[in-house]
Parts: C-alpha cells; sequence; structure tokens
C-alpha cells in the first residue's frame, strides 16, 4: 500500500488532484486508515496509468468515468487506441517540428503550408473511440434503437442518409450558407433526430468536423456523392450552427 503523498511523488501527480479524483469518483483509494487517510494499492495505480493515458489525449474526466466505469470495458481495446491517437499525435508534432525547422531555414514567406496545424484526423478518431465505448447519451439512444432492427432496414436508413449527401453533392458550386445548402441541413439533422439518436446543434457541428476530416467519413462521402461534398456539407453546417 501506499500513501497519498507517496503515490503523487511517484506518479506526478498533486495530492490535490488525487483527492479531487477521489471526491468525483473517479479514482478512489484502495482503502482509508483509521485516520482516514488513502491508502492506494498496485490495482489503484494501474487505473491511475489509464486515466493519465486518456488525459494525456484530451479526454474529459467526465468521459474518462464513463470509459472506466463502462460493464465492456477492455483493457487491451484501451491501450490500442490510445496506442493509436498517441501515434497520429506524435505524428502532428513532427509535422510542426519539420515546419517550424523549414521557416527557421526559409522564412515565412517561402513556406505558406497550414497543413501540418489541421487535427481533424486525430479529432475524428478521438470522437469514433469515445462512442465505441457508449460513453454519450446519443450513443445510449441509436444502441436502443437499432436494437432489433435487420440488416436490410439498416441497410435503408444508411442508404438514405447518403442519399442526402447525394442532394449536397449536386448543390457543392453553391454557396453554403445559401437557402438550400441550410434548407438540407436541416433536412440532414431532422433524418438523424428521427433514425438515429437526437441530433442536436453541438452533436451536428461535431459530425460535420468528421466528415470534412480527411478520414473514413471524407473518403466515402466524397465517393458517394462528389469530390468536395464532405467539406461543403462542413461548412454549411458551420453556418447553420452559428445562426
Amino acid at each position: 500500500m501506499r500513501t497519498v503523498h507517496e503515490v503523487s511523488k511517484l506518479t506526478g501527480v498533486s495530492i490535490r488532484t488525487l483527492q479531487y479524483y477521489d471526491k468525483i469518483g473517479l479514482l478512489h483509494p484502495a482503502q482509508y486508515t483509521e485516520s482516514g487517510y488513502r491508502l492506494y494499492d498496485d490495482t489503484s495505480l494501474e487505473k491511475l496509468q489509464q486515466i493519465l493515458l486518456f488525459r494525456a489525449l484530451e479526454f474529459s474526466l467526465k468521459d474518462i468515468r464513463r470509459i472506466l466505469d463502462s460493464p465492456d470495458f477492455d483493457r487491451n481495446k484501451a491501450l490500442e487506441q490510445q496506442i493509436t491517437l498517441l501515434t497520429l499525435k506524435k505524428e502532428h508534432i513532427e509535422n510542426l517540428i519539420d515546419l517550424a525547422r523549414g521557416l527557421k531555414a526559409m522564412g515565412v514567406k517561402h513556406i505558406m503550408n497550414f497543413e501540418p496545424f489541421d487535427t481533424n484526423k486525430i479529432d475524428e478518431y478521438a470522437a469514433q473511440a469515445k462512442a465505441s465505448w457508449g460513453t454519450t447519451k446519443e450513443y445510449r439512444e441509436y444502441e436502443k434503437r437499432s436494437k432489433g432492427r435487420t440488416a436490410e432496414e439498416n441497410a435503408v436508413i444508411q442508404k438514405q442518409m447518403m442519399d442526402i449527401f447525394t442532394e449536397f453533392g449536386a448543390i457543392r458550386k453553391e454557396d453554403p450558407s445559401g437557402d438550400a445548402a441550410q434548407k438540407l441541413v436541416r433536412k440532414l439533422q431532422s433524418y438523424i433526430s428521427d433514425h438515429l439518436y437526437t441530433c442536436s446543434n453541438e452533436i451536428l457541428h461535431s459530425l460535420g468536423t468528421m466528415y470534412a476530416g480527411g478520414g473514413d467519413f471524407t473518403t466515402n462521402i466524397d465517393s458517394y456523392a462528389g469530390e468536395g461534398t464532405a467539406e461543403f456539407v462542413y461548412q454549411a453546417i458551420e453556418t447553420y450552427c452559428r445562426k
């Protein structure tokens, strides 16, 4: 057993933070002494490692608690996701370092590249990782609604949703803030709410970011509805959510 002071010294986590984790139910000590002092065992430290890895990946404490408390929590699955996210972050940092070195060597006027600042791929994977643990009420609502659906019914829903993206694709050369695009955003939001889960403006904005994030979402939408459609949908959603 280790005291809270020993754990703080070992991990670099402040005593106040450990006390807070205990208070919010994120990390309880293995036991308390008769005097009320916290004591941590190896299992507690293993859980703390998981918490710190998720925190390094900028997961909120609320999301971390939901993930760790999930009855389906799989430590190896979590580690695989964390490794993928850390690798993406490593590549992102390396690209920024290369850009900075280039700027130092050649000057700002000679390198006008903003691609290394793009974090959409990281954001998309993180969102997918969170969703896979059912950490949001939207995901739980989706699970409840989809339970019992046949593969054919799911295929119809998927196709109808992709057809909406086809409608976006048909006007992707127009103004994303125009009436036609904004009506399609409302149609998409309503369709998601009617068939998948309640799609608030906040959720819709997150979806728009994933659509244009450069990952599978972008590839699938652009392949189905035309090159540039995913970005157009994102811009239209961005305008819609700002109103």
